[in-house]
């Protein structure tokens, strides 16, 4: 697969210019050379950052005005140059994080920013940005934006960007794009735009090139001549997982096929422990396995839900839609994923018993799990899909959580009391 979109059909508003920006930018990548696998592409908070599930390229989504910052410690950690660092912020995430755009270019770093001006934030309600041109009007500047916006190209191209450019977002924009991703070093395309959900409709009759005119700002390229960034000083970083500690198979191989699970319950109660716990024994019986956690910002409340992945075979991507099995211990963790479960056509769904069970077409299985105490409940829970249904071995599960020195954490010996009783 050779295509940086898996789809034309893109998530914008109709006249939106981010539509012709992902359009275009695909279309520059493919032209270089580039497939996705060699793209690494970092979305910022915005309406452009929804453009990510639309990619076949490695995808970062970062917080609010904190692409450029992510996408930079991705370029000082790879040392290939044919891989390529490209990333999506808007104006408002220009304005919050203009400090990590200005040392990337101060460094001038090998990574390319794209800037999708549409002179407000469009995702949170139109509101002025630091990026807003003067007279501009906006939901919270109905009379016109009293200030001057920022030039960011001429911000960047001052704090020693390789390139810097301003472009209009109409028409076949491909051939500027390629310009600026060839660039060795810190490029930046501010591409002008005109939200068609607040800009239009708070600014009647103006057109883009008239706007722009009015700014004080104009079209063009500035650059600097100098040499990408290199460590000159010698490296003084190492790769930390050197320091992991490899998982080595001392169980026989039980799994088949893909196996997917959703661990469900509430915030400190060890949901991503026993989820842990389970992948490395999977992995001591020559599983492969992805895990991935959800919990609510503020950590500790809440729900907590753990995603596992377990295959016989190499997994290349993490993503549970429907799960094959569910383990669900407290109230949280059922609300959060209880659309996954109604969705479960099959499969199985471990609940304790003190819990409603959702409408589900999954065979369910209901015990007291939460009889091992709050804080180990998810761990029976996790030993018991194991005894049960054979998928991982349960000494397996019960060596590693001894070499984890987990074992007097938790009412270990209890658990095994209540798994032995498993008919």
């Amino acid at each position: 697969m050779n295509s940086i979109l898996k789809t034309t059909e893109l998530p914008y508003c109709k006249g939106c210019g981010h539509d012709l920006i992902a359009k275009k930018s695909a279309q520059a990548l493919e032209n270089l050379g580039l497939s996705p696998l060699d793209v690494i592409v970092v979305t910022d908070i915005g309406c452009h950052g929804i453009i990510d599930k639309c990619l076949n390229t490695h995808t970062v989504h970062g917080l609010h005005g904190r692409s450029v910052a992510l996408g930079a410690g991705i370029s000082f950690g790879i040392e290939n140059p044919d891989k390529k660092v490209l990333v999506f912020i808007g104006d408002g995430g220009s304005t919050i994080g203009l400090q990590h755009i200005m040392e990337a270019a101060r460094l001038n770093l090998n990574m390319t920013v794209v800037v999708h001006n549409n002179m407000l934030y469009g995702m949170t309600g139109g509101q002025t940005s630091g990026l807003t041109p003067r007279g501009f009007c906006t939901t919270t500047s109905f009379e016109g934006n009293p200030f001057a916006g920022y030039d960011i190209c001429e911000l960047t191209h001052t704090a020693g960007a390789a390139y810097s450019s301003r472009i209009m977002g109409v028409g076949d924009i491909t051939d500027e794009l390629v310009e600026a991703f060839s660039v060795k070093g810190f490029a930046l395309t501010e591409v002008m735009e005109i939200c068609p959900s607040y800009g239009v409709k708070l600014n009647p009759r103006r057109k883009l090139s008239e706007i722009l005119e009015s700014s004080g700002k104009k079209t063009g390229v500035w650059k600097n001549e100098r040499k990408a960034f290199v460590l000159e000083q010698g490296k003084k970083s190492y790769d930390l997982l050197e320091e992991l500690k490899g998982v080595e198979k001392d169980f026989p191989e039980v799994l088949a096929s893909d196996l997917s699970l959703v661990i469900s319950g509430s915030a400190g109660e060890g949901i991503q422990s026993a989820a842990t716990l389970l992948a490395s024994a999977a992995m001591r019986s020559g599983c492969h396995v992805t895990q991935k956690g959800s919990y609510p910002v503020t950590v500790g409340v809440g729900f907590s839900t753990a995603e596992v992945n377990l295959s016989p075979e190499p997994i290349n991507f993490h993503g549970i839609g429907v799960p094959d099995i569910a383990i669900i211990t407290s109230a949280d963790g059922l609300a959060h994923s209880k659309k996954r479960i109604e969705g479960m056509k099959k499969g199985k769904l471990f609940i304790d018993e003190s819990l409603e069970t959702p409408s589900t077409g999954a065979e369910v299985i209901k015990r007291d799990f939460r009889s091992a105490g709050a804080r180990s409940a998810c761990m029976y829970a996790v030993i018991y899909f194991a005894k049960s249904t054979g998928i991982v071995d349960t000494e397996s599960i019960y060596k590693t959580i001894e070499e984890s020195g987990l074992a007097e954490k938790m009412p270990l010996s209890k658990i095994k009391e209540k798994i032995g009783s498993l008919n």
